[in-house]
């Protein structure tokens, strides 16, 4: 597995926490949670910005992923389908590095493949990729 791909990981697992539990996890939790899994400062670095900036960005990730999808209110949808289509998203929109869109949607699909149901890839590749085309409306997805 890639390094990047870990930290991924470990950031949709966070998340997932986050979504299905109604208490937050304190900080020195989550924090350590990373570090136990990563032992490595930049792959720590990179999954905890991914899964704060989800958070951040949460509302209106949110809401453009109600809009993409449709017909599928995100309350139906599987919890790691509307986990890893979030850190997908925000790593389309707001991701620091602004990884290249193909990176950014073959690690969803991944995500999907290793953690959801078997139609959890074409589900999240045809919504990232939706979202990607917005983004840069004159042309198809990088």
């Amino acid at each position: 597995m890639a390094r990047r791909s870990k930290a991924r990981e470990v950031a949709l697992q966070l998340l997932f926490q986050h979504d299905q539990n109604g208490v937050p996890v304190p900080r020195p939790a989550v924090t350590r949670f990373t570090r136990d899994r990563l032992s490595d400062r930049d792959l720590e670095e990179f999954a905890l910005s991914l899964y704060d900036g989800v958070l951040k960005h949460q509302v209106t990730i949110d809401a453009l992923l109600t809009k993409t999808a449709e017909k599928w209110r995100l309350s139906r949808m599987m919890p790691v389908d509307r986990n890893v289509l979030r850190m997908g998203t925000y790593e389309l929109l707001h991701g620091a590095e602004q990884a290249a869109t193909g990176v950014v949607i073959d690690e969803a699909i991944e995500l999907a493949r290793r953690f959801a149901t078997l139609d959890s890839p074409g589900f999240v590749n045809g919504i990232l990729d939706k979202i990607a085309q917005g983004r840069h409306p004159d042309r198809s997805a990088e």
